[in-house]
């Protein structure tokens, strides 16, 4: 199957669902230095994913992908601390971090694909 478009990327859209959930779980908290972190890190992954794929080579776009997979573990990481620190609600960072896992284990196939 041919993509034409960085948003037909099934890992891209996951990592929109991911980043706007990360947005929206901190968007009250006032620890500014962990929240521009962690949203950082989310954004990495689904604008690592569009950079590679409009670089229109597949090395390039291997490259990109594997930025965006170690944005991925950061965004992992960021989730165990939050949790560890009682920072927010430890179900919706459950499903946050499962769909991290999710969008990591995407990347890695895509990235054996290539």
């Amino acid at each position: 199957m041919k993509i034409d478009r960085f948003e037909d990327i099934i890992a891209w859209q996951k990592a929109k669902e991911l980043t706007v959930g990360v947005y929206r779980l901190f968007s009250e908290s006032k620890d500014f230095g962990f929240k521009d972190q962690i949203q950082r890190a989310s954004v990495s992954i689904m604008n690592n994913i569009a950079e590679g794929f409009e670089r229109k080579s597949n090395n390039e776009l291997k490259h990109f992908l594997f930025i965006a997979k170690g944005s991925c573990g950061e965004v992992r990481s960021m989730l165990i601390l939050a949790k560890e620190l009682h920072k927010t609600d430890p179900v919706i960072l459950e499903k946050l971090n499962t769909l991290s896992e999710e969008i990591s284990k995407m990347l890695s196939a895509f990235i054996k694909k290539l």
